[in-house]
């Protein structure tokens, strides 16, 4: 299966200074263009050597046919034809060597290690503080008690068992229970049922993937420390189902009249947090395990942006359905992740903190993931195959929204009223102590 670098050779040669100011933007050296432009150079100069050789051995060899003593044309002109034998040899080890697309070549290992470019509507910035607000919904709830955590909650209401789930796992682990099994559940076929009105094709794909699939949609740089992994048999527990609905395609030509494509799974995820020590070590929020709704788009390069806010508004469908309030953030350059070119982090409202949490993420990567997994579209007879685009975002986090629904739903009495869109699913309307 040919598999192509993920920044295009094209684009830096073309447009060299669009790649500096993107690196720039997200805070890196862009010294990696002149590295990049160079040994591109060699590699160019390399394949014009073999082509310029081969044209003038076959301009012997001609030479040698046209000849009356052919055999003594053939003994004068030997070696220069083996010495042209051994450039073309040297050369194309040497262009080998430096193919943007080899892995291995320094070149390759470039274009691979460097992130996706920034689309222009990014906005400047090094970190969260800096993201821009796009949007609102709804009005945050308002409680004439003082709201708790919902790890206090669904401790009190027996949904949440944290306890005995580090005596089986450690932390980081949550065992649900009763209604709060049955919510969570709800939450699953809720979410995959609005994905499949909406034109998304349900998908139950493998928890293990190889490592070549975590490669090919970019995850060994974005999740690298961050992975669950089976070393003996090479294979990795998903961080998302991204990965594996991304690279369904992989290594295949796919037509025009087929784009876009669009997936939703519900799967667990695993993820060590190892970049997240001390950082919510209660509750919900960040676990080494959960489950969520995923949605991919692969998508025509002209209509990927349009996708998506689709995508995005896809996922803030859920939310108004549920009555939860959230708001829209556009990621700065900073702040947005090593695959995309831009995203929309959608945060809920949850009263215990008093501020908003992000609940999904839905990113554009534009062609960086696509070139890297070889899954590429044809738009007619005429046209050669070239990548399209990928997009995702969670439709939504089950656990997040779980934790949204406790603190947002919650009562005087200390129960949970199941908001209505659900109640279909969980039998039951309210979580009573």
């Amino acid at each position: 299966m040919a598999r192509f670098s993920m920044l295009d050779i094209v684009v830096v040669r073309r447009d060299p200074d669009r790649v500096r100011q993107s690196a720039r933007r997200r805070g890196l050296d862009p010294s990696f263009v002149d590295e990049v432009l160079r040994l591109d150079a060699e590699h160019r100069s390399a394949l014009t050597a073999v082509e310029t050789a081969k044209a003038e051995k076959n301009r012997l060899s001609s030479d040698i046919g046209k000849a009356e003593d052919k055999a003594a044309a053939a003994r004068e002109l030997r070696p220069r034809l083996d010495a042209l034998a051994s450039t073309i040899e040297e050369h194309e080890t040497l262009a080998r060597g430096l193919s943007p697309d080899g892995e291995g070549s320094p070149l390759h290992a470039l274009l691979a290690s460097n992130p996706n470019l920034l689309d222009e509507s990014v906005p400047d910035g090094n970190d969260e503080t800096a993201n821009r607000l796009v949007r609102t919904w709804g009005e945050p709830p308002t409680l004439d008690f003082e709201p708790k955590a919902h790890w206090e909650i669904g401790e009190r209401l027996g949904i949440l068992d944290f306890e005995r789930a580090a005596k089986l796992s450690g932390s980081r682990f949550t065992v649900l229970r009763g209604q709060g099994a049955r919510l969570s559940r709800a939450l699953a076929q809720y979410f995959l049922d609005c994905a499949g009105e909406r034109g998304y094709v349900e998908v139950a794909p493998p928890l293990l993937v190889t490592r070549a699939t975590m490669w090919s949609t970019g995850q060994l740089s974005k999740f690298a420390d961050a992975m669950f992994q089976d070393q003996e048999a090479d294979l990795f527990l998903i961080p998302t189902a991204e990965v594996p609905l991304t690279a369904l395609h992989g290594g295949e030509i796919l037509h025009a009249d087929d784009l876009p494509v669009k997936y939703a799974a519900y799967t667990p995820c695993f993820r060590r947090e190892a970049g997240a020590a001390g950082k919510d070590t209660r509750g919900l929020i960040r676990q080494h395990q959960f489950e969520k709704v995923e949605l991919v788009w692969l998508a025509d390069p002209e209509r990927s942006f349009e996708a998506l806010e689709q995508l995005t508004a896809d996922a803030e469908r859920l939310l108004r359905d549920l009555g939860l309030p959230y708001r829209v953030m556009s990621l700065c350059a900073g702040d947005t992740g090593f695959n995309a070119a831009k995203t929309y982090d959608i945060e809920v409202w949850l009263p215990s903190t008093g501020g908003y949490r992000e609940i999904s993420s839905c990113s554009n990567c534009t062609d960086f993931q696509a070139r890297r997994s070889a899954i590429r579209f044809r738009r007619d007879a005429k046209h050669k195959p070239e990548p399209v685009h990928t997009l995702n975002g969670s439709g939504l986090a089950i656990g997040r929204t779980l934790v949204a629904i406790l603190e947002n739903y919650q009562q005087a009495d200390g129960s949970i009223v199941v908001p209505e869109v659900l109640r279909r699913y969980t039998g039951f309307e309210r979580i009573a102590p």
